[in-house]
Protein backbone atom coordinates (compact mmCIF):
# COMPACT_ATOMS: atom_id res chain seq x y z
CA UNK A 1 0.00 0.00 0.00
CA UNK A 2 1.34 3.51 -0.80
CA UNK A 3 -0.04 6.77 0.21
CA UNK A 4 -1.43 9.35 -2.12
CA UNK A 5 -3.51 12.27 -2.55
CA UNK A 6 -7.44 11.49 -3.33
CA UNK A 7 -8.90 13.76 -5.91
CA UNK A 8 -11.11 16.60 -4.87
CA UNK A 9 -9.27 16.72 -1.69
CA UNK A 10 -7.71 20.45 -1.29
CA UNK A 11 -5.18 22.22 -3.36
CA UNK A 12 -3.07 23.12 -0.32
CA UNK A 13 -0.79 20.00 -0.82
CA UNK A 14 -1.52 18.67 2.80
CA UNK A 15 -2.82 14.96 3.57
CA UNK A 16 -5.73 15.15 5.61
CA UNK A 17 -7.30 12.03 7.66
CA UNK A 18 -9.96 11.59 10.05
CA UNK A 19 -10.29 8.84 13.17
CA UNK A 20 -13.62 8.00 13.60
CA UNK A 21 -15.16 5.67 16.47
CA UNK A 22 -18.56 5.82 17.85
CA UNK A 23 -18.65 8.92 20.47
CA UNK A 24 -15.11 10.57 19.93
CA UNK A 25 -14.29 9.94 23.49
CA UNK A 26 -12.43 7.83 23.65
CA UNK A 27 -10.56 5.82 20.51
CA UNK A 28 -10.68 8.19 18.15
CA UNK A 29 -9.22 11.71 19.91
CA UNK A 30 -6.95 8.80 21.41
CA UNK A 31 -5.79 8.24 17.39
CA UNK A 32 -5.56 11.90 16.73
CA UNK A 33 -3.18 12.81 19.26
CA UNK A 34 -0.92 9.54 19.14
CA UNK A 35 -1.04 10.58 15.05
CA UNK A 36 -0.39 13.81 15.92
CA UNK A 37 2.79 13.48 18.15
CA UNK A 38 4.63 11.33 15.45
CA UNK A 39 3.74 13.41 12.87
CA UNK A 40 5.52 15.89 15.15
CA UNK A 41 8.34 13.59 15.73
CA UNK A 42 8.97 12.82 12.26
CA UNK A 43 8.49 17.00 11.15
CA UNK A 44 5.05 16.31 8.77
CA UNK A 45 3.02 17.80 11.38
CA UNK A 46 3.30 20.71 8.88
CA UNK A 47 1.99 18.57 6.16
CA UNK A 48 -0.24 15.89 7.31
CA UNK A 49 -3.71 16.54 9.26
CA UNK A 50 -5.07 14.97 10.92
CA UNK A 51 -9.26 15.32 13.30
CA UNK A 52 -11.49 12.64 14.90
CA UNK A 53 -14.90 12.64 14.93
CA UNK A 54 -17.63 9.87 15.84
CA UNK A 55 -20.49 8.53 14.36
CA UNK A 56 -23.00 9.28 17.29
CA UNK A 57 -23.46 13.15 18.14
CA UNK A 58 -24.86 11.84 21.96
CA UNK A 59 -21.29 13.33 23.04
CA UNK A 60 -21.20 16.35 20.90
CA UNK A 61 -18.88 19.51 22.79
CA UNK A 62 -17.66 16.78 25.42
CA UNK A 63 -13.86 16.15 25.99
CA UNK A 64 -12.45 12.65 25.31
CA UNK A 65 -13.53 9.98 28.58
CA UNK A 66 -11.60 11.05 31.30
CA UNK A 67 -10.11 7.54 31.65
CA UNK A 68 -9.04 8.01 28.66
CA UNK A 69 -7.49 11.17 29.54
CA UNK A 70 -6.06 9.78 32.79
CA UNK A 71 -4.13 6.86 30.25
CA UNK A 72 -2.83 8.36 27.51
CA UNK A 73 -0.99 11.64 29.50
CA UNK A 74 1.05 8.32 31.34
CA UNK A 75 2.13 8.08 28.00
CA UNK A 76 2.57 11.36 27.54
CA UNK A 77 -0.36 12.25 25.06
CA UNK A 78 -3.16 15.37 26.08
CA UNK A 79 -6.38 14.75 24.54
CA UNK A 80 -8.02 17.76 24.52
CA UNK A 81 -10.15 17.19 21.32
CA UNK A 82 -14.15 18.01 21.65
CA UNK A 83 -16.00 15.59 20.41
CA UNK A 84 -18.33 16.16 17.29
CA UNK A 85 -20.14 13.41 14.72
CA UNK A 86 -19.01 12.85 11.66
CA UNK A 87 -21.26 15.35 8.60
CA UNK A 88 -20.96 14.54 5.00
CA UNK A 89 -18.69 17.64 4.51
CA UNK A 90 -15.70 15.20 6.55
CA UNK A 91 -16.41 12.74 3.06
CA UNK A 92 -15.05 15.77 0.91
CA UNK A 93 -12.99 17.60 3.20
CA UNK A 94 -10.46 13.87 4.31
CA UNK A 95 -8.12 12.04 2.09
CA UNK A 96 -8.37 9.45 4.60
CA UNK A 97 -11.49 8.11 6.82
CA UNK A 98 -10.11 5.42 9.21
CA UNK A 99 -12.51 3.54 11.00
CA UNK A 100 -12.14 1.19 14.66
CA UNK A 101 -14.32 -1.36 14.28
CA UNK A 102 -17.35 -3.10 12.54
CA UNK A 103 -19.90 -0.92 13.76
CA UNK A 104 -17.95 2.35 12.62
CA UNK A 105 -17.12 0.81 8.90
CA UNK A 106 -20.80 0.07 8.40
CA UNK A 107 -21.99 3.47 9.38
CA UNK A 108 -19.14 5.33 7.50
CA UNK A 109 -20.16 3.43 4.39
CA UNK A 110 -24.00 4.03 4.91
CA UNK A 111 -23.00 8.04 5.53
CA UNK A 112 -20.51 7.86 2.60
CA UNK A 113 -22.50 9.83 -0.02
CA UNK A 114 -20.66 7.99 -3.39
CA UNK A 115 -18.79 5.60 -4.37
CA UNK A 116 -15.45 7.55 -4.84
CA UNK A 117 -15.94 9.17 -1.12
CA UNK A 118 -16.05 5.15 -0.30
CA UNK A 119 -12.61 4.45 -1.25
CA UNK A 120 -11.19 6.85 1.18
CA UNK A 121 -12.55 4.73 4.24
CA UNK A 122 -10.08 2.46 5.81
CA UNK A 123 -10.05 0.23 9.24
CA UNK A 124 -7.70 1.42 11.63
CA UNK A 125 -5.95 -1.96 12.37
CA UNK A 126 -4.82 -2.13 8.44
CA UNK A 127 -2.19 -0.27 9.69
CA UNK A 128 -0.57 -2.54 12.61
CA UNK A 129 2.51 -3.89 11.96
CA UNK A 130 3.19 -5.64 15.58
CA UNK A 131 -0.18 -6.06 17.03
CA UNK A 132 -2.79 -8.74 15.96
CA UNK A 133 -5.59 -6.85 15.98
CA UNK A 134 -8.87 -6.99 13.99
CA UNK A 135 -10.37 -3.84 15.83
CA UNK A 136 -9.66 -1.61 18.04
CA UNK A 137 -12.36 -2.37 20.92
CA UNK A 138 -14.14 -0.02 22.61
CA UNK A 139 -12.85 0.50 26.21
CA UNK A 140 -15.51 2.92 27.48
CA UNK A 141 -17.57 -0.01 29.74
CA UNK A 142 -14.22 -2.03 30.50
CA UNK A 143 -11.66 -1.38 33.24
CA UNK A 144 -7.94 0.21 32.52
CA UNK A 145 -6.81 -3.09 30.71
CA UNK A 146 -8.68 -2.08 28.27
CA UNK A 147 -7.65 1.74 28.08
CA UNK A 148 -3.99 0.57 27.59
CA UNK A 149 -4.67 -2.32 25.17
CA UNK A 150 -6.68 0.45 22.83
CA UNK A 151 -3.49 2.62 23.27
CA UNK A 152 -1.60 -0.20 22.51
CA UNK A 153 -2.77 -0.84 19.53
CA UNK A 154 -3.23 3.04 18.08
CA UNK A 155 0.72 3.50 18.99
CA UNK A 156 1.56 0.72 16.60
CA UNK A 157 -1.68 1.79 13.68
CA UNK A 158 -0.59 5.17 13.74
CA UNK A 159 3.28 4.71 13.57
CA UNK A 160 2.21 1.90 10.81
CA UNK A 161 0.32 4.39 8.74
CA UNK A 162 2.97 7.21 9.26
CA UNK A 163 5.35 4.69 7.61
CA UNK A 164 3.27 4.58 4.42
CA UNK A 165 2.93 8.39 4.35
CA UNK A 166 6.28 8.40 4.90
CA UNK A 167 7.16 5.94 2.11
CA UNK A 168 4.56 7.77 -0.59
CA UNK A 169 6.30 11.13 -0.40
CA UNK A 170 8.80 12.38 -2.13
CA UNK A 171 11.26 15.03 -0.50
CA UNK A 172 9.15 18.07 -1.98
CA UNK A 173 5.91 17.17 -1.80
CA UNK A 174 2.45 15.50 -0.40
CA UNK A 175 0.31 16.00 -3.67
CA UNK A 176 -1.10 13.77 -5.66
CA UNK A 177 -1.07 11.45 -2.58
CA UNK A 178 -3.91 8.80 -0.91
CA UNK A 179 -3.63 5.78 0.97
CA UNK A 180 -4.53 2.91 -1.52
CA UNK A 181 -4.74 -0.81 -1.39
Amino acid sequence: MMVSRMEGSTPSGRCRILFVCLGNICRSPAAEEVMRALLREAHLDGRVEVDSAGISSYHRGDLPDARMRRHAARRGYSLTHRSRPVCTDDFFRFDLIIGMDDGNMDALKGLSPSLETDGKLRRMCEFCVDKAADAVPDPYYGGAAGFEDVLDILEDACRGLLARIESGMDANSVENRYVSR
